[in-house]
């Protein structure tokens, strides 16, 4: 089977490279030209490759069932897995050496083609794909795969899908910093992150490979007065003050090796394979990634759910050989069951922070979303043991039910959760001038 892929980001490469091992002959349409000769890799038009990412189990363990070798380019590069106990629950990596990993070795694939170009459309003959049209000239291809993310166009001349989400009422700034030789990390809160809530804003800090980390602080879209945390002098004033932060930030301790990056427009949408009439956009056709499921990075489960797809996607190919459209067909039901919860719930999530941030009081609203399902278990340590599977994505936002019932009865009480030690929004605000 011939497949063109559009995108070679993380989903592109390694379902490009199970598809070769596979037998398949696979070609991969990326604008990007890769890492220059000096090694630098600039990844223009992709704004999630130079801002802060957390590599979670599923990004790894997808990884190294079908591309093994690319854990071991990953370890080489310098990315270290982060344990919990005896268990590893993450990889520290920047976005950029996870992808170098994958790339590295589909370039020595055999049956994988990394193709420069722009995907103008896909080709449609007798009613299914029949191929990508690249810079004005055909691809051929018996099966057309989007992996090119939430930004891409290229399938939107074959009409609309069922969809839902939009824009998350949240926003954020980050910072790349690397720790002085010798200098020992900072305070952490989980294996692999320091993670706080503050009274109208959050800090989540990710240890990266070689001492690197990213810091993000987030908050809600129309809050224009943090909007400003973009300029490094008030980036740096601020993370003086807020405890945690200021640990691994000091001067003493580590350098900023970026200004500091403004996110784009953060979104949590679901995108279907199948048109609201309910039949596929497309026969032939499968999209994959960030093109079916976008959350917000608050949880990092980004690339983890991408890769939950290709492994299911492959499994569903194995089964049925080479009658795609079935495999195809019942990929869209997979992700209509598996992938469009996760966009519900971090709607749930991003709403009521947004909301809580305008002073309201949303704890008693029917469904608690996940976060504040977590924090009750503060008060009730069973709710703690229930929403493990959640928390590891081992089960769906419908494995946190049970503790969803027991966090309404916290709640009821009147308790909430204290903020994290540090300024408050509004402090922040006066400290920035």
């Amino acid at each position: 089977m011939r497949v063109g892929v559009i995108g070679a980001g993380p989903t592109g490469l390694v379902l490009g490279i199970a598809l070769a091992r596979r037998g398949h002959e696979v070609t991969l349409v990326d604008r990007d030209p890769g890492p220059e000769p000096d090694g630098a890799w600039r990844r223009k038009g992709v704004m999630q490759f130079h801002h802060a990412h957390v590599m979670r189990t599923h990004a790894v363990h997808v990884v190294r069932a079908e591309v093994p070798e690319a854990y071991d380019e990953w370890l080489e590069l310098g990315a270290e897995p982060a344990l919990a106990g005896d268990q590893m629950v993450a990889i520290k990596a920047q976005r950029e050496t996870y992808e170098r990993g994958l790339r590295t070795v589909a370039m020595r694939e055999r049956g994988v083609t990394i193709r420069r170009g722009h995907v103008d459309g896909v080709l449609v003959s007798d009613g299914r794909a029949a191929g990508l049209l690249v810079d004005g000239r055909p691809l051929n291809g018996d099966l057309v795969v989007e992996a090119a993310g939430r930004s891409s166009r290229a399938t939107d001349a074959l009409g609309a899908r069922e969809s839902i989400g939009g824009s998350c009422g949240i926003a954020y700034v980050d910072r790349v910093y690397r720790l002085h030789a010798g200098a020992e990390p900072g305070p952490m809160t989980t294996p692999f992150t320091f993670a706080a809530a503050y009274d109208g804003y959050l800090a989540i800090l990710a240890p990266h490979e070689h001492g690197i980390f990213s810091l993000i602080v987030v908050r809600r879209t129309d809050d224009k007065e943090l909007a400003r945390l973009r300029h490094d002098e008030l980036w740096d004033r601020a993370c003086a003050a807020i405890p945690g932060i200021s640990d691994w930030t000091d001067p003493e301790r580590s350098q900023p090796v970026t200004s500091a990056l403004a996110g784009g427009n953060l979104l949590n949408v679901y995108r279907s394979q199948r048109a609201p009439d309910g039949r596929l956009l497309l026969p032939g056709l499968v999209s994959v990634g960030d093109a079916v499921c976008t959350t917000t990075p608050i949880y990092a489960r980004g690339v983890a759910l991408a890769m939950l797809q290709v492994s299911r996607l492959l499994q569903l190919l194995d089964a049925h050989g080479v009658d795609a459209d079935t495999a195809v067909e019942e990929f869209a039901d997979w992700c209509a069951a598996a992938m469009r919860p996760w966009v519900i719930e971090h709607m749930a999530i991003d709403t009521g922070l947004a909301r809580r941030w305008a002073g309201e009081d949303v704890f008693a609203d029917h469904h608690l979303p996940g976060d504040l399902v977590l924090a009750a278990g503060a008060q009730n340590p069973a709710i703690g043991d229930i929403a493990g599977p959640w928390v590891s994505m081992d089960g769906g936002p419908e494995s946190l039910e049970p503790a969803r019932a027991l966090a309404r009865e916290v709640y009821a009480t009147g308790w909430r959760p204290p903020y994290a030690d540090g300024p408050t929004r509004d402090e922040l605000v006066a400290l920035l001038g």
